[in-house]
């Protein structure tokens, strides 16, 4: 018969506990401020939505790296604000 191998649950401990407790002890590595996004929802047309698709298409960019640089040029960051 085939046996199936254990599964691994999301939070399962390793097997040795060691090893477990110096991992909480290896240094992590700096964020960036960068490296953080957030959703923004906008409703449109459907119209729109597909003019949009059509223009990032023939540009061979993706729909929200196109958003992303227009949002970027119509709100340039404001001397001395933080994001």
């Amino acid at each position: 018969m085939n046996e199936r191998a254990p599964r691994r649950g999301f939070a399962t401990r390793p097997a040795d506990a060691e090893q477990w407790i110096k991992a909480a002890d290896a240094p992590q590595r700096e964020v960036a401020a960068s490296d953080f996004t957030a959703r923004l929802t906008v409703d449109i047309t459907p119209e729109l939505r597909g003019r949009i698709k059509i223009v990032a298409f023939q540009r061979g960019v993706t729909v929200a790296d196109m958003l992303r640089a227009l949002l970027e040029r119509e709100f340039p960051p404001i001397d001395g604000a933080t994001s």
